[in-house]
């Protein structure tokens, strides 16, 4: 179940997948998928299963699926490292989505640009609309509204019986929103809020706030 949420008098949605949908641009945002970085650690030798690489490109077909976006603005980190086997799988993904897409770049995105504009992909170091800033790593900016990534944002929830869950987030303060990231195999950090921040947690198939 997706959530709905308004900022600046525009709507967005919050999808359980990670992506964020910005109703008005029909514009889908998708921060830190990493990929690449499952046969990274198989050339290294971890013991992560041939199967997961396939996993975040089911991912993506899904989510671009339930929006059907005219853009799609990946924040950052879109592949893990340099180039391995998983950038023919992104080549056959980008011929067959529809949608235009824009790579901001982030601090893993250190494959030759060259490479995504043989794929017709623009590549920029920000993004500016309206009064929005689209942004790799957290920054908030006067009169702008942030959204960004590179953290991989979670949160802590304790119950009881000393029960705690650690589940990824959006994380939305004052002036930026960070999306999680949406890749498989990547990690996460928690984050503290405040009073006035305000956390959507990702619980199975449901975006909650918390």
């Amino acid at each position: 179940m997706t959530q709905n949420i308004h900022i600046k008098h525009q709507e967005f949605v919050l999808h359980p997948l990670g992506g964020l949908f910005w109703a008005e641009k029909s514009m889908l945002l998708i921060s830190d998928v990493h990929l690449g970085k499952v046969s990274h650690f198989r050339k290294f030798g971890a013991a992560v299963p041939r199967k997961a690489i396939h996993k975040n490109f089911v991912l993506l077909d899904k989510i671009v699926a339930d929006f059907q976006p005219f853009q799609i603005c990946f924040l950052g980190d879109l592949f893990h490292s340099s180039l391995n086997k998983e950038w023919e799988l992104f080549e056959n993904w980008v011929a067959k989505t529809p949608a235009e897409i824009i790579l901001v770049s982030g601090n893993h995105d250190i494959i030759d640009p060259e490479k995504y504009r043989q794929l017709k992909i623009e590549i920029l170091p920000e993004l500016i609309i309206d009064d929005f800033l689209l942004t790799h790593h957290p920054e908030e900016r006067k009169d702008f509204f942030t959204f960004c990534g590179h953290i991989h944002p979670a949160v802590k929830l304790h119950g009881f019986g000393r029960q705690k869950l650690r589940l990824p987030c959006f994380f939305k303060s004052k002036s930026q929103m960070i999306l999680p990231a949406f890749g498989e195999f990547t990690g996460t950090h928690a984050l503290n809020p405040s009073k006035d921040d305000e956390v959507y947690a990702i619980v199975e198939d449901t975006v909650v706030k918390v």
